[in-house]
């Protein structure tokens, strides 16, 4: 689980979105971000989040939060769970696993009896000077927009 709390100032990054842009997060700066890190495209847990994101996307927008999402899977994967779900907000790419090291949100977990490495799901909300105001860890997938607000 990540070591980074409420009031720590979020690591810088820079990666490539599902179009081969470069994302930093500088783009943000003056804009509150919501930076979700979920474990792997059109998986159940992760299409229900990114659904409820985007089923309430104009009121996150309304309330001055942008979204952006993070896994390692490819670009074209990405692209992919991007046009199946209709997704308005860019996703990384992070293959590298650059962005989700450096938000310590790579580790250890299980599954059906079954141990491996792996992305924790989690959450975290950077206001406009780049300082984390929020960390979810505890993400419900068909209400995470609820827990954003």
């Amino acid at each position: 689980m990540t070591t980074l709390k409420i009031g720590d100032k979020a690591p810088d990054f820079e990666a490539k979105d599902q179009n081969g842009k470069t994302v930093k997060l500088t783009d943000y700066k003056g804009k509150k971000l919501v930076l979700f890190f979920y474990p792997r495209a059109s998986t159940p847990g992760c299409t229900a989040e990114v659904c409820n994101l985007r089923d309430n996307y104009t009121i996150l927008k309304e309330k001055g939060y942008e979204l952006l999402g993070v896994s390692a899977d490819t670009a074209k994967k990405q692209e992919n769970f991007i046009n199946k779900n209709s997704l308005p907000f860019p996703l990384l790419a992070d293959v590298d696993k650059t962005v989700i090291n450096s938000y310590k949100v790579w580790g250890p977990k299980k599954f059906m009896g079954k141990e491996f490495d792996g992305i924790y799901r989690t959450t975290f909300v950077i206001d406009e000077n780049g300082i984390i105001v929020d960390v979810i860890t505890k993400v419900k997938t068909k209400d995470h927009a609820a827990q954003i607000l």
